[in-house]
C-alpha cells in the first residue's frame, strides 16, 4: 500500500491536523469530523503525520488496531496504526489504580491488549514483513491497556481514515507485567478478561488477534517504514484488543485481568487542558 500524499494533500491535511490537536490540547470535544474525512489511508496518514509534527512530544510506540470487515472494502487494509507518545506511557503496578485521562464528550475506552517492545532497531529500507521476521527483534511481551479516546465521539463510526486521522484514537498506553515465556506459548494460552465496575464485559486470548500479535507487529513495522519511520530499539507495540472496545465514562473503574501474568486497574478522568501557543500549537513550559 503507498502511503505517500500530494501536496495537495498535506495543504488539506494540515488544517485537519491542528483542528485535532488544538482539540486535544484544550481538552475539549469536537461535534464534527474538522472538514473533509480523508478519502482514503494515505490521505488520513498525512494528517496523522502532520499531527505529530505538531504535537509536543516523542513518539514512544504505536497502536495497532483491525479493521472491522464491513470497512475493509473500501479501505483494502487489515489494520490502522497510530502513535503512542512518551509522556502517556504508563507502567501499571501491582495494587495501583492507574488513572487514565480521557476526552468528555468525546470517545472514551479501554481495551485489553499485549504489549510488545522492541530489542533494535528496524532496518529503514526494509518495507515488508513476516511475523517470524518481526519476532526477531522483540525484547518483551507484556500485558497493557491502551486507553482508546478521541474528541470526536463518532470516530469509530466514521470508520478507518477519521481513526487514523487523530492519532489512531489513541490516548496513551498502560504496560503491565511481561510474560516471561511468551515464545514458547500458543497464542490461546494467553488469556484476557476485561471488567467495567465489576462486571464482566468481555474475554479472549492472544490469538483474538488476526494472525496473533506478531502479525501485528508485522504490519505496523511495514506500515511505519513505508512512511519514513521505522521502528526503534525500546519502542512500545500494542497489538490490538482481546476482548472488545469497552466504552468508560471519567469516575468508572475498569480491572484488566491476564490470568497468571497479572490484573491492571484503571480508572477513567476527565483530561485537563494544556497550556500552548495557538500560534505555534506548541506548549508552553508547564505542559511539558
Amino acid at each position: 500500500m503507498q502511503l505517500q500524499a500530494s501536496e495537495a494533500t498535506r495543504t488539506r491535511a494540515a488544517i485537519v491536523a491542528r483542528a485535532f490537536v488544538t482539540a486535544r490540547l484544550e481538552a475539549r470535544a469536537l461535534p464534527d469530523f474538522p472538514g473533509s474525512l480523508p478519502p482514503d489511508l494515505p490521505s488520513a496518514y498525512a494528517v496523522q503525520d502532520a499531527a505529530i509534527a505538531l504535537w509536543p512530544d516523542r513518539v514512544a510506540g504505536w497502536k495497532v488496531g483491525g479493521i472491522a470487515p464491513a470497512f475493509r472494502g473500501r479501505y483494502a487494509a487489515p489494520r490502522v496504526v497510530g502513535p503512542i507518545f512518551s509522556r502517556a506511557v504508563r507502567e501499571a503496578f501491582t495494587g495501583e489504580i492507574v488513572e487514565l485521562p480521557m476526552f468528555v464528550g468525546g470517545f472514551a475506552a479501554v481495551e485489553a491488549e499485549f504489549v510488545l517492545r522492541l530489542a533494535a532497531d528496524a532496518p529503514a529500507g526494509k518495507l515488508d514483513w513476516t511475523p517470524a521476521e518481526a519476532a526477531a527483534l522483540v525484547a518483551s511481551l507484556h500485558v497493557g491497556v491502551e486507553p482508546a479516546s478521541s474528541p470526536l465521539a463518532t470516530i469509530n463510526e466514521l470508520g478507518p481514515a477519521a481513526v487514523v486521522s487523530d492519532f489512531g484514537n489513541n490516548a496513551g498506553l498502560v504496560v503491565g507485567p511481561s510474560i516471561e515465556d511468551w515464545r514458547a506459548r500458543e497464542p490461546r494460552t494467553m488469556q484476557s478478561e476485561s471488567f467495567l465496575e465489576g462486571r464482566s464485559v468481555g474475554r479472549g486470548t492472544a490469538a483474538s488477534i488476526e494472525g496473533g500479535p506478531l502479525a501485528a507487529l508485522a504490519y505496523a513495522l511495514g506500515c511505519c517504514a513505508r512512511r519514513g519511520r521505522p521502528l526503534e530499539a525500546g519502542t512500545f507495540v500494542t497489538t490490538g484488543a482481546t476482548t472488545g472496545i469497552h466504552e468508560i465514562r471519567p469516575g468508572q473503574t475498569a480491572r484488566l485481568e491476564f490470568g497468571n501474568a497479572g490484573t491492571i486497574v484503571c480508572r477513567a478522568i476527565a483530561a485537563q487542558p494544556a497550556p500552548f501557543d495557538p500560534a505555534s500549537l506548541r506548549p508552553t513550559l508547564q505542559a511539558c
